[in-house]
C-alpha cells in the first residue's frame, strides 16, 4: 500500500517556499524534512486516496509547532493539491500553524503542544492491539528538547513495559535540549526496554534501514542526528 511518488524529493524546497510568512518555522521544518520524506516515500503504508484506511500505518507529528515540512511532503504525495500550500495560515485555509486532523487529509493528530504526541502514539498502538490488527505501524516524530516534557517519560516507560512492538519513535536531535540526556538519548530509551539506533538525519538510506531494524517485539526509537543550526 506504499504510495508512488507524485513529486520528487528535489521539489520539496520549492514547495516549502510556497508557504508564506515566518510562522512556518522554517528551521524547525527543515530539521524534519528528510525523515518525513523517507517515511512517506519508503517506509509507511499509506494511500492518499484512502487516508482513513483502517489498515494504514499511522504517523503522528508530535513536533507540531513546525508542520511546514509535513505539509510539503503530504502535498508532494498527493494528499491535497500543491496549490493549498500558498494559503498556509490564512483564515479560510485548512493548513494552520499547527496541523489539524479534522481539516488536513493524512494528519492523524492535532498537535503543537509539546510533550503529548508520544503518549497519544502509545494509545493508538494499544487500540490497534485491542482491535487485533497485525499490520498497522505507529510512528511518532519528536524533537530532542520536547523529550524534557514529563509526559514523555511516562510514555517511554509504559511502551517498554508493555512491549509495544508496532510502535516506533523518531527523535530529531538538534542537541538543543536545555538539560540534556545523561548517556545520550538512546540510553534513556534503552533503560525502558526499547531497541535503539542513531543515524544521520540527512542520510535517506540510513534512515530507511533504521526503521527496518525495528525488532517487532518491543518499541523502537530512531535518533536522527541533525546539526543544531538546522533546527
Amino acid at each position: 500500500m506504499t504510495i508512488s511518488t507524485t513529486l520528487p524529493y528535489d521539489d520539496l524546497r520549492d514547495l516549502l517556499a510556497l508557504l508564506p510568512g515566518d510562522e512556518k518555522h522554517e528551521p524547525s521544518a527543515l530539521s524534519t524534512l528528510d525523515v518525513i520524506w523517507v517515511l512517506y516515500d519508503r517506509v509507511l503504508r499509506v494511500d492518499p486516496h484512502r487516508p482513513d484506511d483502517p489498515d494504514r500505518d499511522r504517523f503522528l507529528l508530535s513536533k507540531g509547532h513546525g508542520p511546514a515540512a509535513f505539509y510539503a511532503v503530504l502535498a508532494a504525495k498527493g494528499f491535497f493539491p500543491v496549490e493549498t500550500l500558498a494559503g498556509f495560515g490564512e483564515f479560510e485555509s485548512r493548513l494552520g500553524y499547527h496541523p489539524d486532523r479534522v481539516l488536513v487529509p493524512g494528519v492523524e493528530i492535532s498537535s503543537g503542544s509539546l510533550g503529548h504526541g508520544l503518549g497519544l502514539a502509545v494509545g493508538v498502538a494499544l487500540a490497534l492491539d485491542a482491535q487485533e490488527r497485525p499490520e498497522p505501524r505507529v510512528v511518532c516524530l519528536l524533537g530532542d528538547a520536547e523529550l524534557e516534557e514529563g509526559s514523555n517519560f511516562e510514555a517511554i516507560q509504559l511502551a517498554g513495559r508493555l512491549g509495544l512492538g508496532r510502535l516506533s519513535a523518531v527523535v530529531i536531535d538538534n542537541h538543543s535540549s536545555a538539560h540534556g540526556w545523561p548517556g545520550g538519548i538512546e540510553r534513556r530509551f534503552e533503560l525502558e526496554g526499547w531497541s535503539t539506533i542513531t543515524v544521520s538525519g540527512r542520510d535517506h538510506d540510513a534512515i530507511e534501514a533504521a526503521f527496518a531494524a525495528a525488532p517487532g517485539d518491543r518499541p523502537h526509537v530512531v535518533v536522527a542526528d541533525i546539526p543544531e543550526r538546522k533546527r
